[in-house]
């Protein structure tokens, strides 16, 4: 490209004498949608905002202020807060930092694009992959000065992971190292080796100041050994992604059922793989029912064909079934749909993932409920070594398997980031918490299939002459449960009750033998304790469970895991400071001591019953009285 300063993108021009021209011209214009990534203060949003300005495509409320400072530009120790053209929170012009994505749209004579400024600190990596989520392009900036640091290596390998095919490595503030190409190819040299130990086949390494816009949009004079491609003309001319994803079989997840009249039903969506044309044979999944491509509806009107990336309204020639959540694919390349996968992992929330424990996850347009396995490993960033893993904190990386309570339509994240990626959200906050992408459904889910029995729950409670049921005791250690628990159950015993009584510290001694006490393994054993209910009401019992199960999403997913109707929740509620006196075992004063370490009420969390359906009042109630009042919500 040039060295000169004159402008190299004339829109002004054809504006003035064609605006008509203009808009066509402008309309079918290829879009690059690319990220800006890195660690802190390597110079995401100057370089941004240099971009803006070189490419004379800033916002017009900037142009005058852009104007006056311009003759700043090449003077050591003066700046233009190139920052401002993308900084759009208060927060963070008052922090100096960026914490959200700042999306901005730019334009070229030959392509339009959406660049993602995304934060560089840690604490803020989730934004930085819902930035690199819909990116097809990664900008990894460098500080001259600093070379490869470990931020660096975290963004790399998630853009990686996240599927970004191109990358361009950036290596800003070269004016700071007086463009030592010395520094420039040992950075690059450190680079590469870690590149190619994560997968990046190829990136495009350019040297560059954001402050001073060597190399951005034309060639600089202060780097006469660099002859590669500037940054601009790279963005502008490197090949885009769409025709790979417009040559993988028909996918479309259905997102709604649209019926403005009876003698229309079309289902909405947009395309995430290939094309779709009328009278194609289509199937719908997972129900698997088949028919024919009979209209494809636009806003604009009716369409022969249509292809990934666009929003359509199909509409079948037969009535089928057909609604949110289900995935409509090419009859003769369907997709798979499974109930257990491996995926990658990527935890962003401060409270770490705690294997059990129910959460939702939204793939496609469908959202199920999902339980994570402990981690297969975790991965360390800065080695790529595979760590061993209890759980995943913030930011943490890893490999984990989970199952789904259903189904779902699925492709590995590599063939579809739209049915192969997912996000998983706290059931409890609605906090969004991590990001995964499948690799593959484990051979168990297309492998182990229900068996059907002939002797049915139904059966079984009949012969018993009672209606199966959970009675879930929980509060503080030492607040009465197994006694209630006890005494219920000999009450019951008394009316001819088929029973059992599951107690938390019993089954610690078996099943749960090999748990401990910390987050992860509480939930674990919450999710052995509802599973074993379950099966004894299968079996016809009344099971009485006696256990503190601390956090409400344990005792919720349990509900969840037993008929509707047949859970009840007991809250055997004793203030804190009355079950320390009652403490005969001692273990209140041990964990005050220090010498217990996550014990409930002390140094680790009792989330208390908001809606329980008894509350026994523990200092008021003797465990005889407590026994009755259930019974009497049992079996009125």
């Amino acid at each position: 490209m040039t060295t000169t300063d004159e402008p190299i993108y004339q829109v002004e021009s054809l504006i003035a004498e064609d605006i008509d021209k203009y808009l066509e011209t402008h309309q079918h214009k290829t879009m690059l949608r690319f990220i800006t990534c890195g660690s802190v203060d390597d110079g995401k949003s100057t370089l941004i905002g240099r971009m803006l300005y070189d490419s004379k495509m800033i916002f017009e409320d900037h142009l005058a202020a852009l104007e006056a400072d311009s003759k700043k530009v090449g003077t050591q120790g003066e700046q233009i807060d190139f920052a401002l053209l993308v900084d759009g929170l208060t927060a963070e012009r008052e922090q100096g930092i960026t914490i959200d994505v700042a999306y901005r749209f730019f334009s070229t004579e030959k392509r339009k694009f959406i660049v993602a400024d995304t934060p560089g600190h840690e604490q803020y990596t989730r934004n930085m992959v819902t930035g690199a989520s819909t990116a097809e392009l990664a900008v990894i900036l460098i500080d001259a000065r600093k070379g490869v640091l470990t931020q660096t290596r975290r963004h790399s390998f998630l853009t990686h992971l996240i599927g970004i095919r191109h990358v361009v490595l950036a290596v800003n503030k070269m004016d700071l190292v007086d463009y030592s190409q010395q520094v420039f190819d040992d950075i690059v040299a450190d680079y590469r080796a870690f590149a190619d130990s994560i997968g990046i086949a190829d990136f495009t390494a350019i040297p560059i100041s954001g402050f001073l816009g060597d190399n951005i949009t034309s060639h600089s004079e202060n780097t006469p050994w660099y002859t590669g491609t500037t940054l601009m003309n790279h963005l502008e001319t490197v090949e885009l992604d769409q025709t790979l994803d417009q040559q993988r079989p028909f996918r479309m997840p259905v997102q709604r059922v649209t019926r403005p009249d009876l003698d229309f039903r079309g289902f909405a969506g947009t395309i995430a793989n290939g094309v779709v044309r009328v009278g194609d044979a289509v199937r719908v999944l997972p129900s698997n029912k088949s028919s024919r491509v009979a209209r494809i509806v636009t806003f604009d009107g009716d369409l022969k064909e249509a292809v990934v990336g666009q929003a359509i309204t199909l509409t079948l020639e037969d009535e089928i079934d057909c609604s949110r959540g289900d995935v409509l694919v090419l009859d003769s390349a369907p997709a798979e749909a499974a109930d257990h996968f491996e995926c990658h992992l990527v935890w962003m929330d401060d409270a770490e993932m705690l294997p059990g424990r129910p959460y939702w996850i939204k793939i496609g347009t469908t959202t199920v409920t999902a339980q994570f396995e402990r981690p297969k490993y975790q991965v360390n960033v800065n080695t790529m070594e595979h760590v061993a893993a209890k759980t995943l904190g913030l930011n943490a990386i890893g490999v984990v398997s989970f199952s789904t309570d259903r189904p779902v339509v699925f492709e590995p994240y590599g063939l579809s980031h739209d049915l192969g990626g997912f996000i998983v959200v706290d059931k409890m906050t609605n906090a969004t918490v991590a990001a995964g992408m499948i690799h593959f459904a484990l051979r168990r889910a297309r492998n182990v299939a229900w068996q059907p029995l002939e002797i049915t729950r139904s059966h079984h409670a009949a012969m018993k002459n009672q209606q199966p049921a959970v009675i879930w005791l929980t509060g503080l250690s030492g607040a009465g449960k197994s006694e209630i628990a006890n005494e219920l159950e000999v009450q019951l015993a008394r009316m001819n009750r088929h029973t059992f009584l599951i107690d938390g510290d019993n089954i610690r001694h078996g099943l749960s033998k090999d748990l401990g006490f910390d987050d992860a393994d509480r939930v674990e054993n919450a999710r052995r304790l509802a599973e074993v209910a379950k099966m004894m009401t299968d079996a016809g019992l009344i099971v009485i469970v006696s256990a503190i199960s601390p956090f409400a999403a344990e005792r919720r997913m349990a509900r969840d895991l037993i008929a509707e109707g047949e859970f009840v929740e007991v809250f055997v509620d004793l203030p804190l400071a009355e079950a320390e006196k009652r403490d005969e075992k001692g273990l209140y004063a041990k964990a005050r001591a220090g010498e217990l370490v996550h014990f409930t009420g002390v140094n680790s969390p009792y989330e208390p019953p908001t809606a329980p359906e008894i509350r026994i009042d523990a200092m008021a109630t003797s465990a005889s009285d407590a026994a009755r009042e259930i019974i009497a919500l049992l079996i009125p």
